[in-house]
């Protein structure tokens, strides 16, 4: 399998970056997950939007526009031979001496990591279980995709190594934040229910994607502070990523849920394979 590294295709195995880069000492670093379908990436223009806004709170100086990281994606897509794929973009830092940089970072690295995927498919279902772990509160004044992930990274160690499993991170305060890798929602009556950004929890994409389209079909649509009872009531729960796409929760809590046969979650996926191929942002 190959990789991109700052412009160049490498073999995973033979890729390489310096020890002193402060992405790997220090964290600081960038990344954003998204697909490719049938060669389309979805909703690349406000992937980028979002890793723009990152770069330069973490002062690397380094922007990118939808041509560069398209003619990045299809040279390696050539090379790995896929069509539809997970892709992970990342910018670290790049090199700085030990210690705390203030002045600004100019020569980040950037890698692009690509995974076959298959043709979407049906919607996958899981259960969902709180978790003992809180979710940790961002580092700046909002949550960026960043390579800070040991919060993530023990809350999977908590629920383990099963993919039908979610794990939801109450805050510190108690409220619904959001999933380990997933932002979270749930229907009641004719509104859709998600933790506000003031929970702390990342502003997903497709968070913002379902947000739109609920709003197109006429729902109300409520972000706030939930406690978990108000969940248990729900009509439907799904959560959400870029990878995974919608997921209906078939259980939460041990009260079990409609799942992939809830309708309005059916009607969201019917828009998001139909929207798939074909959207670049947001609209």
């Amino acid at each position: 399998m190959f990789i991109y590294v700052n412009g160049e295709i490498v073999k995973k195995e033979e890729a390489v970056i310096s020890p002193f880069d402060h992405g790997f000492l220090y964290g600081m670093g960038l990344f954003e997950t998204f697909r490719v379908y049938n060669g389309h990436p979805f909703l690349l223009d406000t992937h980028i939007a979002r890793l723009n806004e990152g770069l330069k709170v973490l002062n690397i100086e380094k922007q990118f526009t939808r041509a560069e990281v398209c003619n990045a994606l299809r040279v390696l897509l050539d090379a790995n031979g896929f069509i539809n794929a997970y892709i992970r973009f990342n910018v670290s830092a790049g090199l700085g001496e030990v210690g705390l940089q203030v002045e600004p970072y100019r020569e980040p690295n950037v890698l692009i990591f690509a995974k076959p995927l298959p043709d979407a498919g049906e919607m996958a279902e899981k259960k969902a279980i709180l978790l003992q772990l809180k979710r940790n509160t961002p580092e700046g004044l909002t949550r960026l995709k960043s390579h800070h992930y040991m919060n993530n990274l023990l809350a999977k160690r908590e629920i383990g190594s099963s993919t039908e499993v979610e794990g939801i991170f109450l805050t510190a305060e108690g409220s619904i934040a959001e999933g380990i890798v997933s932002n979270i929602f749930w229907k009641k009556g004719n509104t859709i229910y998600t933790p506000s950004i003031a929970t702390g929890i990342l502003n997903g994409i497709t968070r913002q994607f379902i947000l739109q389209s609920a709003k197109r079909l006429g729902m109300g649509v409520e972000e706030g502070l939930f406690q978990a009872e108000e969940v248990m009531g729900a009509e439907e729960i799904f959560v959400t990523n870029s990878i995974q796409e919608i997921v209906p929760i078939k259980e939460f809590e041990g009260h079990t849920m409609p799942g992939r046969s809830g309708l309005f979650v059916k009607k969201l996926h019917q828009i998001y394979r139909e929207s798939c191929s074909l959207l670049w942002s947001i609209e």
